[in-house]
Parts: C-alpha cells; structure tokens; sequence
C-alpha cells in the first residue's frame, strides 16, 4: 500500500493493486508511430495489470502500528515469510492463467532485489531491500527457472517487457507517491528489434491535471490517467483494529489526470 501523510494529519492511502491498474491502463494505450506496441500486446497488458497481485493477501489487513501510529507504505512492509510466500502465490496464480504474464510479473518481483537487473538509470530505486535469508531464497527459487523460460520465450523481446513494464510501473508511481513533478525516465525502448532505440521520457507538469510527456509514447492525446484512494482524516488510531475499521469504512475516490504532448 501507498501511504501518503498530509500535512494536516489525514493519509492518502492507495493500494498496489489499484496503483498496478493504473500501470495497465499505460500499457494498454502504449504505442504509436515512434514507439513499438507492446508484444504480445495481451500477456505484456495482463502482466502489467496484475504485476502487484502478491500484495493482495496484504490488502487484506494492512498493518498499524500504535506506538508510533503510522501504517508503512509499501517498501516498508516486512517481507516476512507471510509476504514471500504471497509474492509467490501471485506468480504462480497469474502463471496458471498466463505463463508469459506470470514470468514478467516473476522477473519483475526479483527483479525489485536485483535493482530492477540495470533496466533504468533514472529514477532510482526506492529504498532497495537488504537481502535477508528469505529473500535469497526466493531468488534461488525463482530466478534459474526464469532464465529457462525466458530463453524459450525469445531474450530480446522479453528483456524488452521486462524494461517496459519497469517504466510503466514507475509512471504510474510518479502519480500515485506525489503531486506530479518535473522528472525523467531513461532508458525508456521504442523497439523489439533494435537494443539501441531508446529515448528519454521528460514529464512537466502543466497545471493540476495535465502533464505533458515528451516524446509522446501513447495512441491516443490526451491520456486520461487516474487512481482509486482512500484518504482518512487522521492517521492516528489506539490500535491496529480501529486503524482497520476505519480503513475499510473510507470511501473511495478518483483522482484523474491527463497526459499530453509537448507543444
């Protein structure tokens, strides 16, 4: 879950799953004269969709703690053998339904140990774990069978969803963490078939809606863009079952932005 504290104490809380969402809607609407659409266009969406469900058991109860009344956002969260073997579960879940999906979304778990396997120069990862015992584990577990199955699903144009899913998961946390910002993305692929078609993706915030990406990668201008949160009054509760009470009594709302071309 994405925790945002407010200067007035209230949280804006969003959670993986409706951050990854907004990660698809990206995907889904990727591609144009410049800019390759994504290949094969349903696994690499499904798997972009879905590339947070092994926070889903987590949703379920989120974690408070009272003496210091906070709730960790995501990179916080202990990732105790509960959350580990949810990590896997969500692998394993989407690999039933759709292997390619379920290998991206795989490469893109370990890949959040292994700094994102040197995809993205800028920004940088956020808060990179320390490997504990369980997380060698699971990295011993995962990652030889994905090299098998990358190897059989063709490296180049794997390696190229993974990058691709890297950004579109970035993108959509540039809205979700923060008010939008003047930033960059880079390395960013355009194509499946030449490794060096790559750019650099420059976003400007135009007023409280709008931020203008340059180059423009989607197929439709503007993109409208938005995310489902909650935002509670207060983020200080007496315990970790008022905090809960409280959580799932919020409603929802919809934040909504647009992407735009540069002019």
């Amino acid at each position: 879950m994405i925790v945002r504290p407010q200067t007035d104490g209230s949280l804006i809380l969003i959670t993986q799953s409706d951050h990854a969402k907004l990660s698809g809607v990206l995907a889904a609407h990727w591609g144009n004269e410049r800019f390759a659409r994504p290949w094969p266009y349903e696994s690499t969406v499904r798997g972009t969709v879905f590339h947070d469900c092994g926070w889903y058991r987590y949703d379920t109860g989120p974690r408070y703690n009272a003496e210091q009344q906070t709730t960790p956002t995501f990179f916080q969260v202990p990732l105790d053998d509960v959350q580990l073997e949810s990590f896997q579960w969500g692998i394993d879940w989407l690999s039933g339904i759709d292997p390619y999906a379920g290998l991206l979304i795989g490469r893109h778990r370990t890949g959040l140990w292994r700094s994102r396997y040197g995809t993205v120069a800028h920004p940088a990862l956020v808060s990179p774990r320390e490997h504990a015992q369980g997380i060698e584990a699971f990295l011993a577990r995962n990652e030889p069978k994905q090299e098998v199955a990358i190897a059989a699903f063709g490296q180049q144009q794997f390696e190229t969803n993974f990058s691709l899913l890297q950004i579109w998961d970035l993108l959509s946390l540039y809205f979700c963490t923060a008010e939008p910002k003047q930033e960059y993305f880079d390395p960013v692929p355009m194509s499946y078939t030449d490794r060096g078609a790559q750019t650099r993706l420059e976003l400007t915030p135009l007023d409280e809606r709008r931020v203008a990406i340059d180059p423009y990668p989607f197929d439709i201008d503007p993109l409208p863009v938005d995310y489902i949160y909650r935002h509670m009054p207060t983020g200080k509760f007496p315990d970790q079952e008022s905090f809960r009470i409280a959580y799932f009594g919020t409603p929802f709302k919809i934040r909504t932005f647009e992407f735009v071309r540069k002019t």
